[in-house]
């Protein structure tokens, strides 16, 4: 917006023009600041004491637990430019923190509304104590935020759980799949059985309904596994000579119809392996989204005579066995098949179940 220009003379008959006043400018707005509510924080310099139970983590993942609500961009900007100091001096993003440490976190700004927060949750628990938590975890609710979700279930279980001074997931569940899911409430627990499971000493075991006529009582599967990431962006995984060795055993449990129940046992725990074992079986996993019969699932999701819809992928983490971290003894847990599932096997046909198969040959 301009002021027009003022011209000013003197009066009389030798008047003539003295002045012009330049035109007036209103000036650009240049910030605006934030309404009080959502302005940012900034964190203090913090100078942390590594504990027994803090140490053994990478660095990049301690600053990301402590810090929350900083995107891993910015943490990860932060160690790079060596403003995170151990001990007064710089490391890099894969240093593993050791007992006594003194950890220099910098200030760190936060713009309150950047990312949402996860709200608290609790999940059905089968098992607590001052080592670990295991749950019953639903389909269709990730373990962790990431790859366009928000949070996922340990994110939820810290917000619930804000005096929680560590609680990491031992292992991951695809987020279609149901079940016994394992956490680590101190880190010499998450150490102990992360070294159970690359020795092989746990014992995991799914139940799956799959597609197609399945023959055989029991049946091994070893085809290697890479991973992959497709056109899309999708993290995928495929049988490829040269990939990672993998076995399942799979055992009939039921004949329902056009459908199998079996019982997966994991020997290696790589990404899809049961669902990539299968699929190159030839038998689909039911509601299967990634690897299944697409065609089939779109059928399953609206009722047809008795058969009632079915909306998720039938694969449930059923059984685990494992030494306990502290004690050392073995314990097994059991987490039910979900309702829906329940439902949808009690109205297929019932064709025969593994004990009469064998009876018969």
């Amino acid at each position: 917006m301009r002021t027009p220009a003022v011209t000013k003379y003197k009066t009389g008959p030798q008047s003539k023009r003295i002045e012009a006043v330049k035109p007036i400018r209103t000036p650009k707005v240049i910030e605006v600041a934030p309404p009080p509510e959502v302005a940012p924080q900034v964190l203090q310099v913090q100078l942390i004491t590594i504990s027994d139970e803090e140490a053994g983590q990478r660095i990049d993942n301690f600053l990301l637990r402590i810090c929350k609500g900083v995107p891993k961009s910015h943490i990860y900007r932060v160690l790079r430019s060596g403003e995170v100091r151990v001990n007064k001096g710089r490391i890099d993003q894969l240093y593993r923190l050791i007992e006594g440490d003194i950890v220099r976190v910098p200030p760190i700004r936060i713009a309150e509304r950047a990312e949402k927060t996860a709200p608290g949750a609790e999940f059905k628990i089968l098992l607590e104590d001052n080592q670990m938590l295991v749950i019953d975890k639903p389909a269709g609710v990730a373990v962790h935020g990431g790859s366009g979700v928000s949070y996922g279930v340990i994110e939820q279980l810290r917000a619930s759980r804000p005096d929680a001074k560590f609680l990491e997931l031992v292992h991951r569940l695809d987020r279609d799949t149901s079940g016994v899911l394992l956490l680590a409430k101190k880190r010499s627990a998450l150490t102990n059985l992360h070294e159970q499971m690359r020795d092989g000493d746990t014992d995991k075991r799914y139940l799956v309904l799959v597609h197609g006529d399945w023959k055989n009582a029991r049946q091994h599967v070893k085809l290697p596994l890479h991973k992959y990431t497709a056109a899309d962006g999708e993290r995928r995984v495929r049988v490829q000579e040269g990939g990672q060795a993998s076995h399942t055993i799979f055992s009939l449990i039921r004949r329902y119809g056009d459908f199998a129940l079996l019982e997966a046992e994991l020997k290696t725990g790589r990404t899809h392996q049961i669902r990539v074992h299968l699929a190159a079986s030839g038998f689909a996993i039911a509601g299967d989204d990634k690897y299944g019969d697409f065609s089939l699932n779109r059928a399953l999701q609206k009722a047809d005579g008795e058969r009632v819809a079915f909306k998720r992928m039938f694969l449930h983490a059923y059984q685990i066995t494992f030494a306990h971290p502290e004690t050392g003894k073995a314990v097994t847990l059991k987490a039910p098949l979900p309702p829906e599932c329940e439902r949808f096997l009690k109205s297929l046909p019932q064709t025969s179940a593994a004990a009469e198969l064998a009876q018969d040959d």
